[in-house]
Formats: structure tokens, sequence, C-alpha cells
């Protein structure tokens, strides 16, 4: 879930654990996702200027396929994702700096480059010398800058719901955002995060509001300032067209967050692939965890 994503209305090394992931059903046509029913590594990478916690799934020697989550949220938004990717990929997943248990320090730039520049040093960490990198909403953001400052690490990139543009950002009811009277109140957050899905009754799963209520009023608006500020400097699409690097474009059609219209504009990227998801709202990686991951598949299987 994200509060806002481009947040235009927003005010002014620990030890290894393990826990077994949730799983979703699997599929039968040739790139359907397959299960790993391995436990994820979970880790804590002591950076210069924070501390990252990273999640690893699958064979350690297959492809590496990293995702980056969204503003406001965590790398438990895409649970429901890994296992039907860990059977063909090494998995990577990543709480940027002020999100779930990575480290939330007043006195670290959120910077969306700093937050890619981070990013890079945890796979450099891990040993990872390529990688696609696929992002969710500002996910998508934070990746473009990754392949802007590293472009030998990232082979290729997948943006999921990533709004192109400030232009294409649809207002939304802000979320109330009060120093003084921190974190939110659940129903607050329940209210706002109902926005991302398509069907208004889409139960938003608890661990993200939690997730929301452990990031601090800092870090939580100076990262979305950070968002919208790096948007306004240069649209996504004219970034990407000069990198050269695949690209697909996941669009859920009925996004109340990000017009959808807007995933046109990407296909200045050359050969990009762009497609819009019926039904889906804003995040696709939750409302149809099976089908976004069969794409997402069929787009790394055939860079091969």
């Amino acid at each position: 879930m994200t509060v806002s994503d481009s947040g235009p209305r927003v005010p002014s090394g620990g030890p290894t654990e393990r826990y077994t992931p949730s799983q979703d059903d699997g599929a039968s046509d040739r790139h359907a996702p397959s299960q790993d029913d391995g436990a994820t590594e979970s880790r804590t990478l002591s950076l210069d200027d924070g501390d990252i916690h990273v999640c690893q799934d699958g064979p350690r020697d297959a492809p590496a396929l990293l995702l980056v989550h969204g503003s406001a949220s965590s790398l438990r938004s895409w649970d429901a994702m890994v296992p039907l990717l860990a059977g063909r990929h090494h998995v990577i997943r990543i709480d940027l700096l002020g999100h779930g248990r990575s480290g939330k320090p007043d006195d670290r730039s959120y910077a969306t480059p700093d937050q890619a520049r981070r990013v890079g040093e945890a796979l450099d960490r891990l040993g990872i010398e390529h990688a696609v990198v696929a992002g969710h909403s500002s996910g998508g953001v934070v990746a473009t800058a990754l392949a802007e400052l590293r472009p030998g690490l990232v082979d290729a990139l997948a943006l999921i719901n990533t709004g192109p543009s400030l232009e294409a950002y649809i207002p939304q009811e802000p979320l109330p955002l009060d120093p003084a009277r921190w974190p939110p109140e659940d129903e607050q957050i329940l209210r706002f995060g109902r926005t991302a899905f398509s069907r208004p009754d889409f139960e938003v799963p608890r661990e993200l509001v939690d997730e929301v209520r452990l990031m601090t009023f800092h870090t939580l608006t100076t990262t979305m300032r950070e968002t919208t500020e790096y948007l306004r400097q240069r649209a996504l699409p004219e970034r990407l067209a000069s990198l050269g690097k695949p690209l697909l474009v996941l669009f859920g059609a009925d996004d109340g967050r990000w017009r959808s219209s807007s995933a046109a504009d990407y296909k200045v990227v050359p050969d990009a692939r762009v497609e819009l998801l019926p039904g889906l709202g804003h995040t696709p990686i939750l409302e149809d965890p099976h089908h976004t991951a069969t794409l997402l598949l069929d787009f790394t299987t055939r860079r091969r």
C-alpha cells in the first residue's frame, strides 16, 4: 500500500532469520509461476548511512530478480508474489531506508538517487552482479534511478503501476499527517489504503497497515516529497528512453491514483512492452498476484 507515491499534497547488521512466506496457486501455461517451498532468508545489512533489511528466496544460482516496494510500504507487499517467482529466480526484496525493518534515521538523505544507491550497495554486499529489477508504484521510480546510477547492474526493468510523470497523478484526499498525532489511527490508514484497490471490499492486509505505523513522520513525508521532486525534474519515460534497457510496464486499468491511460507514455521507450490489466487497481501484486507473476515471468523468460 502506498500513501501517495507522488505526494503532491504532503506537508512540508542483524542476525539471519527464517520464516515461511505465504503461498498462492500454480498454473499450467508455459510461463506460469511455479511454487517455491523454501524458507525466506532475512538479514540486515549495515551500510555506511543506514541499516537495510533484505530478504532472499529461491535458488541462489538462478537469475536475480529484485523487487522494490512503493512509498509507505515494505517488502511485505510482495509476499504473495514471492512463492510464484522463486521457483525460477533468486528473488531479492529490500526494505528501503525509512521503511519496514530498515533503519529510520532522521539525519540521512531520502532522495530517490540515494535510495537507489543504497539498493545497489546492498546488491553488491549480496554478490549480485546483474539483476532484473521490478518496482511497484514509487518503487518503480527507485528502480529507474538504480538503472541510471548502475546501468551495468540492471539488465531490465519492470514497472507496475508506476506513474510516468506528475501529470498522471489523480489528486487524492490526503491521509491526515500530523507529527503531534503520529502514527495515524488504523481506520485512517485503512480508508486511504482502500484507494489502492479496484474493489471497495478488498481487505487491506493487516501487516501493511502495521508497516505504515512503524514509519516515522519524518521518513514518510520526506520520502514522498523526494519522489515528487524526482518526477518533477524529469519524467520517467524520458529517463528510460536513453538507457536502452528492456522494459515491461504493467498497469491496473482501474488505478485510482494514477491515470491508467498514462501507461502509454512509456511507449517512447524503444521496444517497451506495455500492458493494461482489466479489473485491477493500483496494486496488482496483491489484487491478482498470480496473473501479475505470470506476466513478469514471461518477460524475464523471453530475455534469456
